[in-house]
């Protein structure tokens, strides 16, 4: 009995294994003119998968679901596959991919579109929180691809796969370039990986969308109607009359409710515009010691501003220069959220590996705020420790950093980024 895969031929489930099925030269029949709704629905298909989801593999030996597992079904029918890493910890850093790429990426992604389809209710925080969550593993997926070109190793294998065609699914309905485009290494990754000849040949051309799709209204199921009992003859007398209901979607909308303001726009007003700032260091050419720092100076109010040191804690990995300036990047751009209340200088320093990153920060309040270390995985990357700007060679060790002096203490300036 040959292997056939139950689904539809654009299911991107079905892909994963059609594709692992192509590098490990496995024959798999995709059943024809497969009917969501209907062929699903079948006593045949229920005794293979109960719950009737696609995809399933009929298999001699008993059907197998879910996708994931069908995929890894298929790789391992061939003895040594390649897909499956050379060793036991490319075995363990694939599994933990698939792992990665199924809850963080896969699950998210669903999260943010099942409501726009109609499948689920539409709730906006909840897409709110779908889309935030989906950024943090994007970021963290673009940061190990910086220096990789596949997720294990140095060939396709099936973590690739299967990651390949859960963001294939996001290309095709939501992610826009406007949306990837924070993620320059990941859009790299895909396009290389969807052009591969066995990929290319189970997805064909694949577009990206140009717009997030439209929110449907959730189907509701319909309720059946109870007979209208009879009236008695007591009972028919002059009725009050009262407005007919309207449908639901002529009902007035609930006003939304305000979002909660973020604890620091409710700290007593600060001298310190933080905006003023930006400008005069965008705008300082000369004299930057006697106009930007001094102006600084000038601006800084220490109750309502605080100043950090930040080193980071795994300079020995820091061998390779581009890898490390964009993990510096990387960092910058997963900061954004805080633009509106800080001010940063990242040093890249010394003239060969490894390199030292280091950092000044000024964040609105006395604290590093608390949104930033939970919504920003690199801060825990980072050693932080308050300026006590009472001490004079701290105060010169900020001026230094925000001058971009060169030699900083002693080693050349590979690079400086600001964040403002």
């Amino acid at each position: 009995m040959a292997l056939v895969l139950h689904s539809g031929n654009t299911n991107s489930n079905a892909f994963k294994t059609l594709i692992a099925a192509e590098y490990s030269g496995i024959q798999v029949e995709l059943v024809k003119n497969f009917e969501m709704g209907v062929s699903n629905k079948t006593p045949e298909f229920l005794k293979m998968n109960p719950l009737g989801k696609i995809p399933v593999l009929e298999t001699p030996d008993g059907p197998v679901f879910e996708s994931n597992a069908i995929a890894r079904y298929v790789t391992r029918l061939k003895s040594d596959n390649p897909l499956y890493g050379s060793s036991l910890i490319d075995y363990a850093q694939i599994e933990q991919w698939i792992d990665f790429s199924t809850t963080e990426i896969d699950s998210n992604i669903r999260r943010w579109l099942y409501p726009r389809f109609g499948l689920m209710p539409y709730l906006p925080p909840v897409e709110e929180t779908a889309i935030s969550a989906l950024k943090r593993a994007l970021g963290a997926l673009n940061m190990h691809l910086a220096s990789n070109t596949y997720l294990v190793g140095h060939s396709v294998t099936l973590a690739d796969i299967i990651m390949v065609c859960n963001l294939w699914f996001g290309f095709f309905f939501a992610m826009t370039k406007s949306f990837t485009s924070e993620f320059p290494h990941v859009e790299r990754y895909f396009w290389t990986m969807v052009n591969q000849p066995n990929f290319h040949k189970i997805l064909g051309e694949v577009k990206q969308t140009e717009a997030v799709p439209p929110i449907q209204s959730a189907k509701k199921p319909s309720q059946p109607k109870e007979p209208a009992k009879p009236k008695l003859k007591n009972e028919i007398k002059k009725e009050v009359k009262e407005e007919p209901a309207k449908p639901d979607d002529a009902k007035e909308e609930e006003a939304p409710k305000p979002k909660p303001k973020n604890p620091l726009d409710l700290l007593p007003p600060s001298k310190m515009i933080l905006d003023d700032w930006k400008r005069l260091y965008s705008n300082t050419k000369t004299n930057f010691r006697e106009v930007a720092i001094k102006g600084f100076w000038d601006m800084y109010d220490p109750e309502g501003y605080s100043l950090w040191f930040c080193d980071y804690k795994y300079n020995d990995e820091n061998t390779v220069s581009f890898v490390t300036l964009n993990k510096v990047g990387g960092f910058l751009q997963r900061m954004d959220l805080a633009r509106k209340y800080a001010f940063g200088k990242m040093l890249v320093i010394g003239s060969e590996s490894p390199f030292k990153v280091k950092g000044l920060w000024l964040f609105r309040g006395q604290d590093i705020p608390q949104f930033v270390l939970d919504e920003c995985y690199d801060m825990e990357l980072y050693e932080w420790v308050k300026v006590d700007i009472s001490d004079k060679a701290q105060k010169e060790r900020v001026n230094q950093m925000i001058e971009d002096q060169e030699p900083f203490e002693g080693e050349a300036l590979l690079d400086a980024k600001c964040f403002k």
